[in-house]
């Protein structure tokens, strides 16, 4: 049977069900603690620090479809940032950015004017200076990305939540909680990846 899973990922959590020990390493929380049904995969990671959207399944196709960069899905992120960002700061967000050697493509940047309406972290945010929200919609998936892009233009991140994968958002989940997709979402997910002309 086909499973489609949101997911929130809590901070301090691997996207994985398992991860190897070793002696010198702490045990980390995986997704096996949170009673997700077998079978199913992660499509796509979010890092151990930061928090939000999951999507698992136990079809490879769509895994293959939302982790692809040929079809462009926007990933949808809310950032807590260290500094107040200047116009010119936000625009090279927007143009992109060079990482470890790699230009990041255009994204969508903004400011927020007021934090969003998240769940209070467990770890809490230690800043030492004036903080600011960020909405980053990437369309690729670098590893640490964001983190990356923000320390590039001096806004060193905080706290990064990813609050929609293309057409599925957090709408109703808590950290920790995780739901099927209803069929007007799984329909939805369709439309974005198995119509969407692969862009080479």
């Amino acid at each position: 049977m086909l499973r489609i899973v949101a997911f929130y990922k809590p901070y301090g959590v691997l996207s994985s069900f398992a991860h190897e020990v070793r002696e010198t390493d702490p045990p980390k929380r995986t997704l096996s603690e949170f009673g997700l049904p077998k079978g199913i995969y992660a499509a796509g990671r979010l890092d151990y620090a930061s928090e939000g959207l999951l999507i698992l399944t136990n079809d490879g196709q769509l895994i293959h479809r939302l982790t692809d960069p040929r079809y462009k899905l926007p990933k949808t992120y809310y950032v807590q940032v260290e500094g107040i960002p200047t116009e010119a700061a936000l625009d090279q967000l927007r143009r992109g950015v060079v990482v470890k050697g790699y230009r990041s493509l255009p994204c969508q940047a903004r400011q927020l004017k007021e934090a969003p309406a998240l769940p209070p972290r467990e770890k809490p945010i230690i800043a030492h200076g004036p903080t600011a929200w960020l909405e980053i919609v990437l369309r690729e998936g670098k590893k640490r990305q964001v983190r990356h892009m923000t320390a590039a233009v001096g806004l060193p991140t905080l706290r990064l939540v990813r609050v929609a994968v293309g057409p599925i958002t957090l709408a109703g989940l808590a950290p920790g909680q995780w739901r099927d997709l209803s069929e007007a979402e799984r329909e939805a997910l369709r439309q974005a990846t198995y119509y969407r002309q692969a862009v080479r």
